[in-house]
């Protein structure tokens, strides 16, 4: 069996594991690309995942970087079943609705600048019609019940606690006459983490394909998480100001809200304070979320027993209308605001960022993980200002990074999810992770366990036989083309030439006109500070 790795190899997004035997392909996930330019024009490469002759996918979870391209391979004429967990299928009506609204919006607007200069329009990435035929395709599957796509396949979910519905999964392999495992952990979640359950354990597998997020550091625990929100809160409310939560619509949202229930309960929740929950989607991602508590641990379950809501707190309001959205950044006081997306790359976080983050007294908690090159990223790394909105926003609100709330393993966890299992012949695959943070772990799996690791690049093609040698075949050149600085320069002094020869007929021209010129040519000159800072 082959395997392609289309995505989330030395990055954090985009899952997607193609895989290939005699007579069928599959994936694991189809996850969107999300970063910087570069790293999202990968989405628009549906040309590599040859949708028309995939059988079917396999999503452990509903989070946009391990489903969001679903729409994008029914679009370019996939057509087979879509295997998911009860709590993700229901969590994917709402997710791609809603980039499916995302991307159509963004296409119009991009397409009404484009129309400004001339050029024709472009189409979106996927649309809700695409959407809607992708729904139609989800198929339930619960944990623990094991199925067989085809004979030679069997396929089994497992709880990995990551998110409500989230799923390890478990393939069995037949191929010439022999049989093998392999096991995809998803996204590995943390052991007592609030609302889902721990992660399942698991013993034996030939290959692992292991997510290495946090593959060199670990997590602060929950009870100082809640203190540093507490902190947060505290901060805000003394000034007057706003606590901006940019957080994950699915999963984080209901953390952080079961957290504000838990400080509420214990007398730390300032009274009166108001919470706004303000992204659509969140709000009707909470309401999966209370659909099915069978899915809850039992510390949440113990507090539905008790007739409480976990996810709410007084004083709790859920903005769906844009309308409602603005009043928040008109109103005046102290409140908090749980806002979409979590990276701050897109949603009604950017315009609560833009009113808040070049004051003081104001407070920004991050509370998941932060992809290079997404606002929320230069951020967290200290940017002095940054562009938001097409502004220059200072940065001088206080900036509260809290790993606790992470919904995924740390470092440690991981290292004892291992520990579990027996193959000492297993071979591991670190996939779901930044480079550095995959070098790190891999040392320390190598050291402990003595297992063989491998850390696969985008476009890289690994060959699994039982009881063979592995060959992985890399595609280095294609998956990352290196950037040609020469020439970019070159063409950056070219320019600067041509202004130089331009210089007389620009003082030639009025006194307005060359204020506005000058104007046009500082804004040019902020950027290249900001990129020479950056670099």
């Amino acid at each position: 069996m082959k395997i392609q790795f289309l995505g989330a190899a030395q990055t954090v997004t985009g899952s997607c594991y193609m895989m290939e035997t005699g007579t069928h392909r599959f994936a694991v996930d189809c996850g969107m690309h999300q970063g910087n330019r570069e790293i999202e024009r990968r989405n628009f490469g549906s040309l590599k995942y040859r949708p028309q002759n995939v059988d079917f996918f396999l999503i452990t979870h509903a989070h946009i970087d391990h489903s969001g391209l679903l729409p994008r391979m029914v679009q370019n004429g996939f057509k087979g079943k879509i295997y998911c967990t009860p709590p993700t299928k229901d969590l994917l009506e709402i997710m791609l609705r809603d980039s499916a609204h995302i991307q159509e919006m963004e296409a119009e607007w991009k397409s009404r600048k484009r129309s400004r200069r001339g050029k024709g329009r472009i189409d979106p990435l996927y649309t809700m019609d695409d959407v809607e035929r992708t729904l139609e395709l989800l198929t339930s599957v619960e944990y623990g019940a094991p199925f067989e796509p085809f004979p030679e396949l069997s396929v089994c979910y497992r709880d990995a606690g990551h998110i409500l519905g989230s799923a390890f999964i478990e393939l069995c392999v037949k191929e010439d006459g022999k049989e093998f495992k392999v096991v995809f952990s998803g996204d590995l979640g943390r052991p007592d983490q609030l609302i889902v359950r721990d992660p399942s354990i698991i013993q034996d597998a030939d290959y692992l394909f292991l997510e290495s997020t946090y593959g060199d550091r670990n997590h602060k625990d929950e009870q100082l998480s809640r203190d540093e929100l507490a902190e947060a809160i505290d901060w805000s409310y003394s000034h007057g100001e706003k606590v901006i939560i940019p957080a994950f619509a699915v999963e984080r949202t209901q953390e952080v809200l079961y957290t504000l229930h838990i400080l509420n309960k214990e007398g730390r929740l300032p009274q009166g304070m108001p919470v706004y929950v303000d992204s659509p989607m969140a709000i009707r991602a909470t309401e999966v979320f209370r659909n099915h508590p069978e899915y809850y641990d039992n510390e949440a379950l113990k507090i539905v027993d008790a007739g409480e809501d976990p996810l709410s707190t007084p004083n709790l309001h859920f903005t769906l209308g844009r309308e409602e959205s603005t009043a928040i950044n008109a109103s005046k006081g102290p409140g908090i605001v749980i806002s979409a997306s979590g990276m701050c790359n897109a949603g009604r976080i950017k315009h609560h960022l833009r009113h808040n983050l070049w004051k003081p007294g104001a407070s920004v908690v991050f509370v998941g993980y932060q992809g290079k090159g997404t606002p929320g990223r230069k951020i967290v790394d200290g940017a002095k200002r940054i562009r938001i909105l097409g502004d220059e926003i200072a940065v001088r609100a206080k900036i509260f990074t809290i790993g606790g709330f992470s919904a995924h393993a740390g470092q440690s966890q991981i290292m004892e999810w291992l520990e579990h299992f027996r193959t000492r012949t297993m071979k591991v695959f670190l996939v779901h992770g930044e480079n550095s943070a995959q070098e790190t772990l891999a040392d320390l799996i190598r050291k402990k366990f003595g297992l063989e690791v491998h850390i696969p690049g985008y476009l890289d093609i690994c060959t699994m036989e039982a009881d063979e040698p592995m060959a992985l075949s890399r595609e280095a050149d294609k998956a990352k083309p290196a950037v040609d600085w020469q020439d970019m320069l070159g063409r950056t002094n070219a320019l600067v030439q041509k202004m130089e020869d331009l210089k007389k007929q620009m003082k030639g021209r009025s006194w307005e006109d060359q204020t506005e010129l000058r104007d046009r040519l500082d804004a040019i000159h902020r950027e290249l500070e900001d990129f020479i800072s950056e670099v």
